[in-house]
């Protein structure tokens, strides 16, 4: 069979599957097309961005008061520190201690973690330690490598319980190393959490702690005694950016109230 006619044969078979479909059917097929193309597109969009680019998150817990309030929206990029398995939908991909396009993060970044013992929990900290960094709590004061962080007096504030109800606090503007500085709350100094041992950062990990230092379960109590202990880098998800909206629903009595929950003062309020 010369080259010619094989193409003429594939040529009149492909005509005679398109004959074979009926007219109705393909018109249908297209309807169809259209009707869908814009929703699936839409969602593949979504995907997409919600993968490579940013995903918000709701905070229902006030460990992180002053600088992250119950009812927060936060807003975290996922391309911060790079890409793991925790930045897909769905968790896909496998595990993994390296992240592609990994930058590691900096001291008082604020960040969306999934927790180690149970990571279908996600957490939000700052970060006070890095890989071979030496943290210690004495008598209330945070010590980084041999050094205790400057604290100076910020005036006083209310922590919001779970409850709703509101308890006095002490605030304090601390200063890690290199000079970032950042809020948090102090009730008392000789609480369970103000005395601790020499907590060693390992290799590929972080150290995370709470700006509402009396009320934070973070990587001062080990992940073996229901802590948050060292965050592996592969668990970060994001950068918190800023607070896209606020409204402590779960305080609400019923969707009448949550006009009255709303914080109109934090809308995209950045998150430092």
């Amino acid at each position: 069979m010369t080259i010619s006619s094989r193409k003429r044969r594939l040529a009149d078979a492909g005509i005679f599957l398109r004959r074979a479909v009926p007219p109705k059917l393909r018109s249908s097929v297209r309807a169809t097309w259209n009707f869908v193309k814009e929703p699936v597109l839409s969602i593949l969009l979504v995907l997409a961005a919600t993968t490579a680019v940013a995903r918000p998150y709701y905070v229902p817990s006030g460990s992180m008061e002053p600088t992250i309030q119950i009812g927060d929206e936060l807003l975290a990029s996922k391309f911060a520190y790079g890409y793991s398995r925790y930045s897909m939908p769905f968790d896909l991909g496998p595990s993994s201690t390296a992240r592609l396009l990994q930058q590691m993060p900096k001291r008082g970044d604020v960040i969306v973690f999934r927790l180690p013992r149970d990571p279908n929990q996600v957490y939000v900290k700052r970060v006070i330690g890095l890989p071979g960094d030496r943290i210690q709590m004495r008598d209330g004061r945070l010590r980084i490598n041999g050094q205790e962080l400057p604290l100076k007096t910020d005036g006083t504030g209310f922590v919001e319980e779970e409850d709703g109800s509101m308890l006095p606090a002490a605030r304090y503007i601390e200063t890690l190393p290199g000079g970032r500085m950042h809020t948090i709350f102090k009730i008392q100094w000789e609480g369970p959490l103000d005395n601790t041992n020499v907590y060693i950062v390992p290799n590929n990990h972080l150290f995370m702690m709470g700006d509402n230092r009396d009320n934070s379960l973070d990587s001062r109590v080990a992940a073996t005694d229901g802590g948050v202990g060292f965050v592996p880098m592969e668990n970060l998800i994001g950068r918190a950016e800023v607070v896209m909206g606020s409204v402590d629903y779960l305080n609400a009595q019923s969707l009448l109230e949550w006009p009255a929950k709303l914080r109109f003062a934090r809308l995209f309020k950045r998150v430092r």
